[in-house]
């Protein structure tokens, strides 16, 4: 039986606009506590951080500095100084490659990534690679449609120089084994990061029991704003990093001939920052932190579960059987283009992603141009699914 735990009353959207909206692994909407803590800081608490002695400032510098400590609690980090602002998981896994990896990258090492990785967890470590006359090793996928750890104990070597992961597929939703990963990463002396786009809105994250060395998400994946995240990072490492950026607020003094930068995480976040997105953030996790996140987890295995099985009822081409599969289900329908499914689907109000989902290494490992990709938040329900299922019966009319 369904447990009740529909969320969609939290979500203004949904009032303004119905639609069935099934593209939270690409963004999720935002509840009202994260637009009201947003607006009121614009309207009655706005002021810099960091800079100014006057009231306002003080009072923003203390809620931004709040939100690290609550960050390092969702996480449970073990202190705060290991959590780094960024503009999302992009720019975490960005910063990393640069100030981590880009000085212990000699000719012939390697980067190992599997073939599941979202561009941009991808392309920074190809690029990286290119640059340093270094190897970047793939790994490919099991009968299941996931990452083959055989594979991934047979190319760890002194060579090896970091492990980067996803967490969950943003195209098959499978939840990748990153606990065994970093076991076997680490007993070769292998560093490893997590990206945790796909995992933080939808499983519960605990960096010190996976003793991952880094971790990187967007606050826009667990209903916060755009344009903020957050890189966790070992103490250890951060430490041993360079800045990767320059300008005010990151230094400790500046003369003509030098400069000396402040301890992490200040070193790395030069200018000024999106105050309003760490705002959005706190009120975000605290939103989230105050659900039982247990219930809330098996509810939208449930919606994800019963699409699934539906998709399959309906006759479509599911991609991808992994043994856990977090909140997406990606799909073709018949020989219809994936991209005239979701416009016809759109033409109905249920929004789904088309195309390759920002991971064509995947797309032509399997042999197809894109996929039609649902997805699931808290305010989904078994009507949005029944809804998308009618969808498609009146897209293949459409298309005969």
């Amino acid at each position: 039986m369904l447990m009740k735990y529909n969320r969609k009353v939290d979500f203004p959207i949904f009032a303004s606009s119905p639609h069935v909206y099934l593209d939270s692994a690409a963004t999720t909407h935002k509840p009202e506590v994260v637009i009201r803590a947003m607006a009121d800081f614009y309207r009655n608490h706005y002021g810099t951080v960091r800079r100014g002695l006057y009231q306002l400032s003080a009072q923003a510098t203390r809620i931004y500095e709040e939100t690290r400590e609550q960050i390092a609690r969702f996480l449970n980090a073990k202190e705060s100084a290991e959590v780094v602002f960024t503009s999302g998981a992009t720019e975490g896994i960005n910063l990393v490659a640069e100030s981590f990896l880009k000085h212990r990258l000699q000719e012939n090492d390697e980067i190992v990534i599997s073939i599941l990785e979202h561009h941009a967890n991808f392309i920074p470590w190809q690029q990286l690679a290119r640059e340093n006359k270094a190897r970047l090793i793939i790994l490919p996928l099991d009968q299941h449609g996931e990452i083959d750890l055989t594979a991934l104990k047979n190319v760890l070597s002194p060579k090896t120089k970091l492990l980067a992961i996803g967490h969950v597929s943003n195209v098959t939703g499978g939840i990748n084994p990153v606990r065994q990963m970093i076991e076997l990463a680490h007993t070769a002396g292998v560093p490893v990061l997590i990206d945790g786009a796909q995992s933080i809105a939808h499983l519960k994250i605990d960096v010190q029991d996976l003793d991952c060395d880094f971790f990187a998400f967007s606050g826009h994946k667990v209903y916060g704003p755009t344009g903020i995240g957050v890189l966790f990072g070992k103490k250890k490492w951060l430490e041993e990093m360079p800045p990767y950026r320059y300008g005010g607020e990151m230094i400790l003094e500046v003369t003509a001939d030098y400069s000396r930068f402040k301890n992490p995480p200040h070193r790395f976040e030069a200018g000024t920052p999106n105050i309003a997105g760490v705002i959005g953030l706190k009120a975000a996790l605290a939103y989230v932190s105050s659900l039982d996140l247990a219930q809330i987890h098996t509810y939208e295995k449930q919606i994800t579960d019963h699409l699934t099985q539906e998709l399959r009822r309906s006759g479509v081409r599911i991609i991808g059987a992994p043994m856990e599969r977090s909140s997406v289900v990606s799909f073709l329908v018949d020989d219809i283009h994936p991209h005239d499914v979701a416009t016809i689907l759109d033409s109905q109000n249920i929004a789904v992603r088309a195309g390759h989902h920002c991971a064509q290494p995947l797309m032509r490992y399997l042999n197809i141009p894109a996929t039609v990709r649902a997805s699931v938040g808290w305010y989904n329900d078994l009507e949005d699914v029944e809804q998308l299922i009618k969808g498609i019966i009146y897209t293949r009319k459409v298309m005969q």
